[in-house]
This record gives structure tokens, C-alpha cells and sequence, in this order.
């Protein structure tokens, strides 16, 4: 019997604890899951002899060492910023660790003494780091081995909402942490296009977008996304003239986005003053230069943006309630704070809303004198708004992943992310038996 402890039992872990649930009887697995709310998982666990769900705190030290050392495999799916006690918890009982989440220089540090304990640190391994690694290295081991130099390589993935549930303005709903979302992009985006390295401060990151096309539903739009230089190196493609790595979303998204961004929305570096006694008219008017002449609020935010009182942008922000009296109710809040409360409030998935997954990767390379373009795009819809496109994108490459780490398929020691085909190949063939299959597209450019 192998015990699993899997940490996090929110929505992006619907599809995980399916797969895992589905094989522990086979792969005589024992499973427990934690998280502080569990009574959702009472239905599906209660009548399992392997499975149970328990009521976890991540701070609790003491509860924390017991349920590791009771555990073969630890699964972590809490927030990012709980992951290093979980992984220094895992070290100390000398237990393997699988996360979703990117690899922070805090983890490196642990890498050698992870190698030393014979240990996995299996990082980056659910769709954003996740697949798009896999993908992408099976393309490029696979022009590689044909001889193929490559030249190019531009990334994108986007969490979106089906066509069929596209029911809002902004064309764009909640299928992952809000908080994120609302805090996406912030700090330096870094890539390198034709030789020069570029740099995109956070205050243009919506202004700079490249048009994407994927066939069947038609156009996006991407923005570069945090560092694209750092996966030079494990992608072996140090000499590449041109990598970028980035997020999607529907056209005209970018635009408004960044009205927040230059308002100052989304700062999520202090606190307001009274924020629990603001409206969203309140909140927007605070960060909006003196009143003259009795102006309205939509005129002034139009004048503040430099954009057009009829604008589309304003449409979308008028949407959101924003110039009405509605109360924040937020007490100690930050902006960032109030404006997911405010999207919140919008951006839910409704009952049998579908969500989206589109990734897409763009190579050019040159072989026997020819300059080709390869295409590698994946859409996946979710079955509804628990069972979403997202969770099973995050989720299923995490537990795939794990079972191949409990039969001893990964020999990879230290902070590892799935770049290795010990890793990627048998996740992406057995993905495709899921609906996650990439189509590929390849020409010669003249």
C-alpha cells in the first residue's frame, strides 16, 4: 500500500482526485486529502475504505509533520506561497513532493538536498508550467533529431471561457484563482526577439500584444508573460534568436485590462483608507484627479484614459458597475482587493458554463536549407463550471505523473520539472485518451 497525502481541494483539483480515486484500487494506493473546507468531498470519499478527507491547516506545524510522515507521495495543490513549508516538511521525513506551481529561487535551494535524500521535488508539472513543457519539448527534441535548427519558438496559453458560455463583454470569466488574475503580469516581462533582448515594464504589458490565430476559433490576442529568458537553458536553446513565452485572451481584453492598470487597480502594495466604507464609485473616484466643472465620473476616467466616451473600454467598466454606488464592503483592503471583489461579483462561471483551455506553440526552424514553420495548437473544453477544461489540464498531468513516480518510472532526483522524456512521453500519451491532444500544422516558408 502506498499512502498519498494530497494537499488543496479546490475547484483545480476536481479532475485530480477523479484520476486518483479511479486508480487506487488497482495501484493499491491510500489516499488522503486536506484542505481547511472539505465538506464538498464527504459525497465522494465517505463510502471509499482508501480514500478519506480530513480537515487540514497548513500553519499547524505539528499537524503538518504528522500527516507527511504518515504519506509516500505528497501532492500539493494549496497556493503557491505555502508550497516551501510543505515541500522543508517533506525533506525533513524524506517524502516525495509533486506541485503544480513554478520553481522560486527558494526551491533551488533545496535542490541538493533533495539529490542527496534520493528525493523528488517534481515541480511545474500541471498546464502553465506543465504541459506547455511537455509539448513544447517533444516538438523540439523531435526537429532536433531530424536536424532542424531551430529559430524561433513563441509560446502562448490562455484559461478562457467557451464560446458557448461567452455571455459577458469582456468575453472572459473565472477559471482559476481570481487573485491571480488580478495580479497578473505584474513586474518586468523579459524575452528575446531577432537577437536583441526586450524588456515590457508592467505599465505597457497590455499596450504590447501579438494577434494569434488558432483554427477553428478564430483570433486572440497575447501578452508576454513573466520571464521568458529563464527557460532558455532547460529547453537547450540558449542560441535561439527568438523566445517568448505568453498568456491569451479574447481581442479587446488587453485594451481594457489595462484602463485597471493605468487607474492603478490593481496595486496590491497598500492598503485603503476606509475601504469598507467605499462604494465602486468611490473606489474608481479615488484614484481620479479633482472634479472641475461638475464633470461626470465616465467623462473624467474617459479624459484620465485618453480614450473616447463612447469607447468600448468604458462600456466594459460601466459593465462591471463601477460608477454606481454599490458598496465595497472591504475592510483593511487593498485595490487589488476590492477589484477582484468587484469581478467576482461577474466573472463566475454559471451553472453548466463550459470553460476553455487554448495553448499554442509557434516554432520556425531551418532544415536542409528550408525555413519551415511549425504550428502545435490544443483546445480543451471543461464539462461544466466544477469539471472545468482548467482542472483537468492542471490536474491530470499532476496525477499521471505521481502514479508513474509510485511504480518507480522517475529516476530524476532534486527540484525536477517534466523537460526529460522519462517525464513528458507517457503524460502526453496517455492525455490524449482525456481530449488533451495537440494538432500540428506544418508548412515551408518561401
Amino acid at each position: 500500500m502506498k499512502n498519498i497525502l494530497l494537499l488543496g481541494a479546490g475547484r483545480s483539483a476536481s479532475s485530480l482526485i477523479a484520476y486518483l480515486l479511479q486508480h487506487a484500487p488497482t495501484e493499491s494506493w491510500h489516499i488522503r486529502i486536506g484542505d481547511i473546507v472539505v465538506n464538498h468531498l464527504h459525497p465522494i470519499v465517505d463510502e471509499l475504505s482508501f480514500a478519506e478527507a480530513i480537515v487540514f491547516d497548513v500553519h499547524d506545524d505539528a499537524q503538518r509533520e504528522a500527516e507527511v510522515k504518515q504519506a509516500d507521495l505528497v501532492i500539493s495543490l494549496l497556493p503557491a506561497m505555502f508550497h516551501i513549508e510543505v515541500a522543508k516538511e517533506c525533506l525533513k521525513q524524506e517524502k516525495h513532493l509533486i506541485t503544480a506551481s513554478y520553481v522560486t529561487p527558494a526551491f533551488l535551494e533545496l535542490h541538493t538536498q533533495a539529490q542527496q535524500k534520493n528525493l523528488t521535488i517534481l515541480m511545474e508539472s500541471g498546464l502553465d508550467p506543465g504541459i506547455d513543457h511537455m509539448s513544447a519539448m517533444a516538438a523540439i527534441n523531435h526537429i532536433q533529431a531530424k536536424g532542424g535548427k531551430l529559430t524561433s519558438f513563441k509560446s502562448y496559453t490562455g484559461g478562457l471561457v467557451a464560446p458557448e458560455s461567452d455571455t459577458n463583454p469582456w468575453n472572459y470569466k473565472f477559471t482559476w484563482n481570481p487573485r491571480n488574475v488580478v495580479l497578473a503580469g505584474q513586474g518586468t516581462a523579459k524575452y528575446i526577439k531577432d537577437g536583441g533582448y526586450k524588456y515590457i515594464p508592467y505599465h505597457q504589458l497590455f499596450r504590447r500584444t501579438d494577434e494569434i490565430y488558432v483554427e477553428g476559433y478564430g483570433y486572440f490576442e497575447g501578452y508576454a508573460n513573466r520571464d521568458s529568458l529563464s527557460y532558455r537553458e532547460p529547453y537547450n536553446l540558449l542560441d535561439i534568436p527568438t523566445m517568448l513565452r505568453g498568456t491569451l485572451r479574447k481581442p479587446g481584453y488587453c485594451a481594457a485590462w489595462d484602463a485597471f492598470v493605468q487607474l492603478g487597480l490593481t496595486d496590491d502594495s497598500y492598503t485603503l483608507e476606509d475601504s469598507e466604507n467605499m462604494t465602486y464609485r468611490s473606489y474608481l473616484e479615488a484614484f481620479l484627479p479633482p472634479a472641475y466643472n461638475g464633470e461626470s465620473i465616465e467623462k473624467r476616467v474617459a479624459a484620465y484614459l485618453n480614450i473616447d466616451e463612447q469607447s468600448v473600454v468604458l462600456q466594459k467598466l460601466a459593465w462591471l458597475d463601477l460608477f454606481t454606488e454599490k458598496p465595497v464592503e472591504l475592510a483593511g483592503a487593498t485595490p487589488a482587493q476590492v477589484l477582484e471583489k468587484i469581478l467576482k461579483e461577474k466573472w463566475q462561471l454559471a451553472p453548466g458554463d463550459k470553460d476553455m483551455i487554448v495553448m499554442q506553440h509557434l516554432f520556425e526552424y531551418e532544415l536542409a536549407g528550408e525555413k519551415h514553420e511549425l504550428t502545435s495548437s490544443l483546445v480543451v473544453k471543461g464539462d461544466d463550471e466544477v469539471h472545468t477544461a482548467m482542472a483537468k489540464t492542471v490536474g491530470l498531468p499532476v496525477a499521471i505523473l505521481a502514479k508513474l513516480l509510485l511504480q518507480g518510472k522517475i529516476t530524476h532526483r532534486g527540484v525536477v520539472i517534466p523537460i526529460h522524456p522519462e517525464l513528458y512521453e507517457p503524460v502526453l500519451e496517455e492525455l490524449k485518451a482525456y481530449g488533451i491532444n495537440f494538432v500540428e500544422r506544418e508548412t515551408v516558408l518561401t
